[in-house]
This record gives structure tokens, C-alpha cells and sequence, in this order.
């Protein structure tokens, strides 16, 4: 591995399978059928991602695993023991939506000693049942009372889109009344053709982003929740820092066949897990070129520009097929164009 190039630490988000129990209307995936790889395929990802951290120096990482669905998943918790005996090198989280969670796999998680678990809430029980499935909701907030009856720190992850993002405040309310560490929401990032139905307009993130932060602002001074106002553009409403996309730098996505993406919202492949090492592919030519700053058309005028860099850029990529173009979403965005032809990024 080049040593020139070396983030403080590594994220890594691991997708084993797309099986689930749930088909979500903004679901990401497009088969829900798998083949069905298992712990020894796993152990080969889990081997060269440790080697990543170890070379040529020591860094920290972090695995968030997810699916699909992972408790769904019949070797998952045989996955569990392995990151467990290797605590020393890396922490992780498990991302889900929560319907599979139950007492006893709770008590399963507090031996595994995860730093968080992340279930999904996309607003009041009616419009997350429409988006999740009937009951979904129920069984989420069942499986997160039964993580936090065993003292499991939980998150709970709200995707914005045109249809839920005012039941923010209420999913915060949720959150608080629950006792869980933290809320936090980004925007759904669309596919396929009908890309305007899908996506919050410029005023639409607008709204939402003050959403949010009437969110915050009306829990008690007293209230364990945080609501973390951490993702692109969010600090426009006096939220937290400015936020800038690391995909391919410090956070990587590996996929259930292998293939290597900067990030599970940003699907540019960049090779397959399965077949070269994850250090080589780390330090290949595609990923040092998704890590690279760009001159972000249409920010060129705005402040923010060059802490920001442009802010969604997956969702720049959905809507222009670019990642130098201004943040769709944004208001402060000047003219942008929409090409025909993609940034050249080609995975060896």
C-alpha cells in the first residue's frame, strides 16, 4: 500500500446479503433473493480488512454491518464472535430495521458488546408502516426497547424524502421518550427515472433542514437524545460542523458479492473484495480519484465551499452522473449544468 495516503481511521460499511424480511419503498437494492455467502467468504473480507489497518501502521477501525437484513442472516452471529475477539482493532455497529429483535437476541448482542445498534424509523407508525411494511413499525420500537432493557446503546436513522421529512420532530419526540443516544436523518439518495418524485427539492431541504433543527431545540434541556445534526448541509441551521463526504478516504462499502464502493450511496465499483485484496484496491487509482477535491460547480460563490465540497455528492451523482456538481438540495447552489457523460471513474 502507498504510504503517502493514510486516513486516522477507517469506516467500514459492510453489506453481508441483500436478504430481508421487509421490502421498503426506498430500498437501495434491487433483488432480495441472494446466494448466500457465509461465515468462511466473510473471514476473507474481515482478514484483508484488518491487514488494511494494520498497514504500514496501526489505525483504528470501525465495521457497521448490515444487509439486507442481518439478523436474518443464519452466520451472523457467528460473525459476531469473530469481531468480538477483535475488539483491540476494531469497534462496530450494526445497522437494521429492527423487526428481528427480540429479548433473547438482545441478551445475544450485550455479550457481543456492539457500540451501537441503528434502527431505522421513517416517521409516525402510519407513514413508516407505508414506506416499511405493515406492523414494521411496532416491531421496530419492540426491538429497540428490548435493546435498551439490556443496556445496549441505540440509534435510531430517519430518511428524509418528500413524503415523511415534517414527521422529523416526531420521530425526535420518539427517540427522547425511548431513551435512546442519539436521532439523526439524511436524505434519501434516488434511482431510476422518476428521480424529481423521490428527492426533497431546494425548498423542500430547506424546510427540513429547520425541521430538524426545531427538532433539537424543543427537547429538554435534560434530555439523554442527542439530535445530531452532523450530515450535508445540516450546519446551515446551526447545526453541528460543516460537513464534508469522506467516501473512499475513511469510510469504504464492501457489498454482499464483493464489489468495492467508496460508499453504499455512492455505487462508482472500484473492484471486487472477493477477488483482490482490500489494500490494493484502497490504494488504486479509481479510489485516489474519488478522494480527490473537486472545484464543485455551482459553489464557487458560496463561503462554505471549501469545508463543505459541494455537500451530497452521491446525490449530485444520482441527479447529474458527476461528483463536481453543487449539491442538489441546496438553496445557497448556484447554476449547475447536467451533462450527458459521467466523470470518468473506471475500476481496474
Amino acid at each position: 500500500m502507498n504510504p503517502a495516503h493514510r486516513p486516522a481511521s477507517l469506516l467500514l460499511q459492510w453489506h453481508l446479503s441483500d436478504a430481508c424480511n421487509l421490502r421498503c419503498t426506498h430500498c437501495y437494492q434491487d433483488e432480495f433473493e441472494p446466494e448466500e455467502r457465509g461465515l468462511a467468504d466473510w473471514q476473507q473480507v474481515l482478514d484483508d480488512y484488518l491487514h488494511l489497518l494494520r498497514t504500514p501502521s496501526a489505525i483504528r477501525g470501525h465495521i457497521n454491518v448490515t444487509g439486507g437484513e442481518p439478523f436474518a442472516l443464519r452466520d451472523f452471529p457467528a460473525l459476531l464472535d469473530r469481531f468480538a475477539q477483535q475488539r483491540a482493532d476494531f469497534s462496530f455497529g450494526i445497522l437494521t430495521n429492527g423487526t428481528l429483535i427480540d429479548r433473547s437476541m438482545a441478551r445475544r448482542l450485550r455479550h457481543w458488546q456492539p457500540g451501537f445498534v441503528q434502527v431505522s424509523i421513517d416517521g409516525v407508525a402510519a407513514t413508516h408502516d407505508a414506506i416499511r411494511g405493515a406492523g414494521s413499525h411496532a416491531r421496530a420500537v419492540a426491538g429497540i426497547q428490548a435493546l435498551l432493557a439490556e443496556d445496549i446503546k441505540v440509534l435510531i436513522s430517519f430518511t428524509a424524502q418528500p413524503d415523511n421529512f415534517r414527521e422529523f420532530g416526531e420521530v425526535a419526540r420518539l427517540g427522547h421518550a425511548l431513551g435512546v443516544a442519539k436521532v439523526w436523518s439524511d436524505r434519501v439518495i434516488p434511482a431510476g427515472p422518476d428521480l424529481a418524485a423521490q428527492m426533497l427539492s431546494p425548498a423542500q431541504t430547506s424546510e427540513y433542514l429547520h425541521v430538524m433543527a426545531e427538532a433539537r431545540a424543543a427537547l429538554p434541556a435534560n434530555s439523554k437524545t442527542e439530535i445530531a445534526l452532523h450530515r450535508a448541509l445540516q450546519f446551515l441551521e446551526g447545526g453541528d460542523a460543516v460537513y464534508r463526504c469522506t467516501a473512499g478516504d475513511s469510510l469504504i462499502t464492501v457489498m454482499p458479492d464483493g464489489t468495492l464502493y467508496p460508499c453504499r450511496r455512492l455505487p462508482i465499483p472500484m473492484g471486487n473484495a472477493y477477488e483482490r485484496p482490500l489494500i490494493e484496491l484502497y490504494a488504486d487509482s479509481p479510489m485516489q480519484a474519488i478522494r480527490q477535491p473537486l472545484a464543485q460547480e455551482g459553489c464557487t460563490s458560496c463561503g462554505f465551499a471549501g469545508q463543505c465540497q459541494g455537500g451530497l455528492r452521491c446525490l449530485s451523482w444520482a441527479v447529474h452522473g458527476r461528483l463536481d456538481q453543487a449539491d442538489p438540495g441546496c438553496e445557497l447552489a448556484g447554476p449547475t449544468r447536467t451533462p450527458r457523460v459521467r466523470i470518468p471513474i473506471h475500476s481496474a
